[in-house]
């Protein structure tokens, strides 16, 4: 499998850890402040992000669903109130993350619906065409190795089912480009710092957007996975795209 720049990219440089560990202990480093931030860094927005990608699901009806890199469930709990599934579940490699996720879920009492369980992205714990419907938000340019990734969603996915993926990306308009690459270089870090205690982990947001293969490369590697009808729908002007698939 093909190695990425962005398969390299990791919080600490420094740091002799692969990737996945160092990963895994900054979201848990992060979980209380992880909401909080992904609202205020999107001012709110990113909601609307995750119910867009969700609907692009809507027309096959899913009734088993795989959330991957769930993190605190956001996806999986907006999922189980857009779509009629009998059972999401959600994998995450960050236990911390996790916790606070089942704490939502249970306040919100949808434990008869939603599962969250510790799991490997790139090495899904579940059979062949075991999922109606697999979706991730923000969760692929964190995978170490992003073609096995992409390999092992379609691995668990149904015949006829279909993936959403929802992923930050760079602008295309030269404007936007340099108030986004300013607001992502400068400003997100130093929220990052000042809210999260953790200027490393939102430098290390920027970094792996900056170097994720987004729209046409991404779908490329989609499709050398072997996933068929692939698109993109970009949103906010550029600032994150939704990345469609069937099997």
């Amino acid at each position: 499998m093909a190695i990425y720049a962005h398969d390299k990219i990791v919080p600490d440089a420094n740091s002799n850890t692969a990737k996945k560990a160092q990963v895994a202990a900054m979201f848990d480093s992060i979980a209380g402040k992880y909401d909080f931030m992904n609202h205020f860094l999107s001012a709110g927005i990113d909601k609307n992000w995750r119910k867009k990608a969700i609907k692009e699901l809507k027309k096959n009806q899913p009734k088993l669903i795989l959330d991957v890199a769930t993190g605190t469930g956001d996806l999986a709990i907006t999922a189980s109130q857009i779509l009629n599934a009998d059972k999401i579940t959600g994998i995450d490699i960050s236990e911390g993350m996790l916790e606070l996720g089942r704490k939502k879920i249970s306040s919100l009492r949808l434990d008869d619906r939603i599962e969250l369980v510790r799991g490997d992205s790139e090495t899904i714990n579940y059979k062949d065409s075991s999922f109606d419907a697999v979706m991730v938000a923000f969760g692929v340019r964190n995978f170490e190795n992003l073609e096995k990734g992409v390999a092992e969603m379609l691995r668990v996915l149904k015949p006829g089912g279909k993936i959403s993926i929802l992923e930050c990306t760079i602008p295309r308009n030269l404007l936007l480009k340099g108030f986004y690459n300013f607001y992502m270089f400068t400003i997100v870090p130093a929220f990052g710092k000042l809210f999260a205690r953790n200027k490393t982990a939102y430098k290390y947001l920027n970094n792996s957007v900056q170097a994720f293969p987004d729209r046409e490369n991404f779908l490329a590697i989609m499709n050398k996975a072997g996933f068929k009808k692939t698109y993109y729908k970009s949103l906010s002007f550029g600032i994150c795209c939704i990345y469609c698939g069937s099997k």
